[in-house]
This record gives C-alpha cells, sequence and structure tokens, in this order.
C-alpha cells in the first residue's frame, strides 16, 4: 500500500536532561529517510520543523519540572499540526525527545475523533513515561506524554485541554524495562496492555502483537506507533541519552516492522530520542530509517535465494 508520507520535524531536548535530541530531525533527513520512503513507491512531502507555540508560564506553575513552558509550547503546536498531518495522508514526526508525544498523539486523536474511528497506540519504549508532572522525580517531562494523552490528572490547568483522549486499553507497550514506582503503581491500575523485556523473553513478540492488531483490525481503528531508539537494545542503538540494556535486538525490532505493514493499519509514526551527538557513524539513525523501510513495505526476501 502506497502512502503519501509526510515528515514533521520536532527539534525538541527540553523534555530530557542530556542535550542533542534537537538535531534528530536532521539527522534523519541525513540518514536519507526520505530517498528510503520514495525507493518504495511512497511520495514524500517534508514540512520542515516546527517551532513551538511557547507562552509564560505562572513562577509557581508546575514545581519541580523543568522547561514546562517549553514542553506546553510544543504540545499546543504539535497536535495542530499532527491533526491537520493525519487528514492529509502519513505523518512521521521527527524527534526530539519524547515529550513530543504528547502534542503528537493529541492532535491524531482529534483526527481519529473526526472520522469516528478509535485510535490505539504501539508504545516501543523502555520506559512507561507515565509520570504526571506532580509525580516525576527527576524532573524530566519526556516522561510524561502517556499520562497526558490518556487524560490522567496532574496538567490542567497549564497544558492544552484534551480534545480526545487515547483509552487506556487501546494502549501496547512492548520492551518495557526501567519503571519508576509511581508509574508502576498506575500501571496496576490502568488496563494498558504491557510486555516488558522479561515477558518478550520468555514468549516472544509475535503472539502479542498479533493479538494487538488483532483488537484494531475488529475495531477498524486507526495505530499510532511511537518508537523510541531506547526500545533497542545500546548494542545496536547507542545514540540515546536513557540507554538501558536488554532492548529489543536487531531481528525482534524489524520483526515487529514487518508485521505492522502486513496489518496495514498504521496510520501514523513517531521516531523519537535520536541523540546524534552519542551515535557511532550514523548507525543509529540508519537504524531507526530502516526499521521505517520495514514498517512502510521493504521486504528481507525481495530477492530470489542463491541456491547452493
Amino acid at each position: 500500500m502506497y502512502r503519501h508520507c509526510i515528515l514533521i520535524g520536532a527539534p525538541v531536548e527540553t523534555g530530557a536532561s542530556q542535550p542533542g535530541c534537537l538535531m534528530g530531525p536532521a539527522s534523519f533527513r541525513t540518514a536519507g529517510l526520505v530517498a528510503m520512503l520514495q525507493s518504495l513507491g511512497h511520495t514524500v512531502e517534508d514540512r520542515g520543523d516546527i517551532r513551538p507555540d511557547v507562552q509564560p508560564l505562572p513562577v509557581d506553575a508546575l514545581p519541580g519540572t523543568r522547561h514546562p513552558e517549553a514542553m506546553i509550547g510544543w504540545t499546543r503546536a504539535l497536535s495542530d499540526a499532527a491533526e491537520d498531518a493525519a487528514a492529509a495522508g502519513f505523518p512521521i514526526f521527527l524527534g526530539g525527545d519524547h515529550s513530543l508525544a504528547a502534542g503528537t498523539v493529541a492532535g491524531v486523536a482529534r483526527q481519529a475523533a473526526k472520522v469516528n474511528r478509535p485510535l490505539f497506540v504501539l508504545w516501543l519504549d523502555a520506559h512507561p513515561d507515565l509520570h504526571s508532572p506532580d509525580t516525576t522525580s527527576s524532573g524530566n517531562l519526556h516522561g510524561v506524554p502517556v499520562a497526558y494523552f490518556t487524560g490522567l490528572p496532574g496538567f490542567t490547568p497549564y497544558f492544552p485541554a484534551l480534545q480526545a483522549k487515547v483509552l487506556p486499553e487501546n494502549i501496547c507497550m512492548m520492551g518495557i524495562r526501567s519503571v519508576d514506582p509511581a508509574e508502576n503503581a498506575r500501571l496496576l491500575d490502568l488496563p494498558i496492555d504491557v510486555h516488558d523485556m522479561r515477558a518478550i523473553d520468555e514468549s516472544g513478540v509475535v503472539a502479542p502483537l498479533r493479538a494487538f492488531l488483532a483488537r484494531i483490525k475488529a475495531a477498524g481503528g486507526m495505530l499510532h506507533v511511537s518508537l523510541d531508539v531506547d526500545f533497542l537494545d545500546p548494542s545496536i542503538a547507542p545514540a540515546v541519552g536513557t540507554t538501558v540494556p536488554g532492548g529489543a535486538t536487531f531481528r525482534e525490532a524489524h520483526l515487529i516492522m514487518e508485521m505492522l505493514n502486513d496489518a496495514g493499519c498504521v496510520t501514523s509514526l513517531d521516531l523519537v530520542e535520536l541523540n546524534p551527538f552519542l551515535d557511532e557513524r550514523g548507525r543509529t539513525a540508519q537504524l531507526m530509517v530502516d526499521l521505517t523501510a520495514s514498517l512502510l513495505g521493504r521486504k528481507v526476501l525481495d530477492r530470489p535465494t542463491r541456491r547452493f
């Protein structure tokens, strides 16, 4: 299935503690994302990098958080950009740290509600990012987007009001292996489908992903995929400031992407937390582009095998 891919850069790094993610969008483009998409038959519209709609906050707003005015500004700008792009094609959001997903998912959810389809989210990440501003101990707001777009408390009155929430039961998390106590308590209370790395070690990725995709198809849903570099094992993807050993392997990650392509229900994509300053000759950026290729139709065996 050929798509009209709309690239939107979000050079945000204020949600993380380590600088460098603002170079992510340029690195994805340099790694050949556009040429790869075109080689697969897709059309590409690059809308460039957007800017946050930053407005001042009261001095006592959201204490203990780092740069809340920046994340709120990014959320406001990205939700509008995401809604517009989701109506026009297949948006690919180039990050930037994972705080951008508060805006991208909220905007795509608005478009899904307009066409009366449920939005599902596949969260590929080492972390559940389920903190609220009042539960985070680090103050880094790349740890709060899931709590925001599911409508959990702690964001009002400063964050943009959600026009369409994502139901927790419509979220599948894979690759989880770093969870704070407050997030763990929420995961126990919420009907989010969580597959940590132990579960993947024991059962693999095929059965849980196949079940999730079957639910999406039965509901006629749209699927947003949010792919964090730290979902991958740092031995193959070192360019991230939040490395957690024991992540997904090269083949596990490509298998997930190939299954998503086979299902044909993915409607939007985040590529986040790429920090080129920490990369090795662009290997992580290239891997993320290659994973996007698998998601959008590249096959391993699109050639005859040789007989010996």
